[in-house]
């Protein structure tokens, strides 16, 4: 009883005095509460001048392998290898004449192009995105005149509201990649800048990032379509790779303290069935909608947990132990075989199976393989077949339209097997997802099918893509004279491009054994540290 009463005079207590200060603060004029607005703000600058004009540790580079390599022997090979890479160059070039700084081109309009997850500034991301396609193409008077522009113009104090992921995908995954590829340091302080403008996306009641972040005043918050205000798993779950890198880099723990403390989170939480939902509230911890999914909104996310552990040199075995439990849940429940004999991933919605499938969602077929060795109870063979089974779905969705391009999103209902049934899921934006399967599968079977197909995807591209002004998405790909929708994305040539071109190429070129791709392609080297607290940093121990 006493206890109560303390407790009860201590609230009214606290209750008071914050009455007295806010009334304290009505009593200032409006001129006085702007000035000390101002004064706060003038501090946060003066900090954040100081951490950014901190030298970064020096670090030893980890060992680099096959970064110049990968020209193939057979004459065939090589040409169509060539082909990429002038297809790359056509992409570049106009981009560079008619859209330089700019996000994106609009290849038949022949201007800048820019979409909301990049703010309303122009940061040259398409730049960001190529500049390691360009590496390992041997594009370097390319290379060196995105290197200039990043140097010169690439700023990120600008009043823009951006999406914590794409940023971290592209921007932070695509200057990570081009310094450990180039050793030039201005990528590594670019990269490192950029993260300190991200990290007040993460000052929410739960350490759950907001989806979108103003790079100037750090002010955070969610994209309103999502459930409740939630926060959505690919995005916070497809921050780890990136972030163990920063820390890596700059000796500073932050980075891998944030991502760790998301992945402790979410292995409190209980699942429903063992899935992870799409939605979760950054405010209150809890689940939103039970969607789950291993296309948008989800996929990525399983995708880093294999990645995480991939990447710490197979010591995360926290992360890896995840990735099982959460494959093993997607087997159960959402993998399943039309009855034309196709495998295929649903998405829980509502209770009830849907048999849909996104073209986002074929980049599992990939993960499969991928994650085939190391799996529990000898079941690399079974998780290979599987990756298999998932290529070849995604193949017959390419195969079974009038342009022989994938469309979004494609069904398994009835008599309809691996077709989009609505116009609004017709559509191809030079998407990577498939041609990323292609090449995993290529690369643990070399099955020559892999190779066939990839080809018919790079002549398709090719055929019904290309305008004079760069390449473009198409609106329908059951049309035999589509609509182009006139946006280059910047992924097609960070991923779609890369893909293509690691296909037709030895795998001498970022052998798997050393290298991980982030999710947009960027290629991060494996850490070998002694664990994954980044004892390999001598500024850190």
């Amino acid at each position: 009883r006493e206890e109560e009463e303390r407790l009860r005079n201590k609230i009214r207590a606290d209750h008071e005095k914050a009455l007295e200060e806010a009334k304290e603060k009505l009593k200032k004029s409006r001129d006085e509460i702007q000035a000390e607005i101002q004064t706060e703000k003038n501090k946060v600058v003066q900090e954040l001048k100081k951490k950014e004009s901190k030298p970064l540790p020096p670090v030893p580079l980890p060992n680099l392998i096959g970064i110049n390599s990968g020209e193939p022997a057979d004459p065939d090979v090589r040409e169509k290898r060539d082909k990429i890479k002038e297809m790359m160059k056509h992409a570049w070039d106009n981009y560079r004449q008619y859209g330089w700084g700019h996000n994106e081109l609009k290849p038949i309009a022949r201007k800048g192009h820019s979409t909301n997850i990049f703010g309303n500034s122009q940061m040259g991301a398409t730049i960001v995105d190529a500049l390691d396609t360009l590496y390992i193409m041997g594009l370097h008077d390319e290379f060196r005149e995105g290197q200039e522009w990043i140097d010169k113009n690439l700023d990120f104090s600008v009043n823009s509201e951006v999406s914590v992921f794409e940023v971290n995908i592209r921007f932070i995954g695509g200057l990570l990649a081009a310094y450990y590829l180039s050793g030039q340091e201005v990528f590594k302080i670019k990269a490192v800048q950029l993260a300190g403008k991200l990290l007040p996306a993460f000052n929410t009641p739960t350490g759950i990032p907001w989806a979108m972040v103003n790079l100037k005043s750090g002010v955070g918050r969610n994209w309103g379509w999502a459930s409740a205000g939630s926060s959505i798993l690919a995005e916070f779950g497809t921050l780890h790779m990136e972030f163990v890198h920063l820390s890596y880099l700059t000796g500073d723990p932050v980075y891998y303290n944030k991502v760790m403390h998301i992945r402790k989170l979410l292995q409190k939480m209980d699942r429903p069935n063992g899935l992870y939902p799409n939605y979760l509230n950054p405010r209150t911890g809890r689940w939103g909608q039970h969607h789950t999914s291993v296309g948008g909104l989800g996929d990525s996310f399983y995708e880093y947990l294999l990645k995480a552990w991939l990447m710490s040199d197979k010591t995360d075995m926290e992360a890896r132990k995840m990735y099982d439990d959460a494959i093993e849940a997607i087997e159960k429940h959402l993998i399943r075989k039309s009855n034309g004999g196709l495998t295929f991933i649903g998405e829980w919605k509502n209770g009830h199976l849907e048999r849909k499938m996104g073209h986002l969602t074929c980049f599992a077929g990939g993960m499969f393989a991928l994650g085939a060795d190391g799996s529990r109870d000898d079941k690399a063979g079974h998780y290979l077949q599987l990756g298999a089974e998932i290529a070849h779905t995604c193949h017959e969705s390419y195969d079974r339209t009038t342009l022989k391009l994938g469309p979004e999103a494609f069904k398994f209902d009835g008599g309809v097997e691996a077709v989009a049934v609505r116009q609004n899921e017709k559509y191809y934006i030079l998407r990577p997802e498939v041609i990323e399967t292609y090449w995993y599968m290529w690369r643990f079977t070399h099955d020559p099918k892999y190779r066939q197909w990839g080809w018919e995807a790079t002549q398709a591209i090719d055929k019904y893509c290309r305008v004079s002004g760069g390449f473009s998405g198409v609106k329908d790909v059951y049309s035999s004279s589509p609509a182009y929708d006139d946006v280059q994305q910047s992924f097609f040539l960070a991923e779609t491009l890369k893909y293509l071109y690691l296909l037709f190429s030895n795998d001498d070129l970022l052998p798997l054994d050393n290298w991980v791709f982030n999710t947009e392609a960027h290629p991060l080297p494996v850490l070998h540290l002694a664990n994954t607290t980044l004892s390999g940093n001598p500024a850190y121990r």
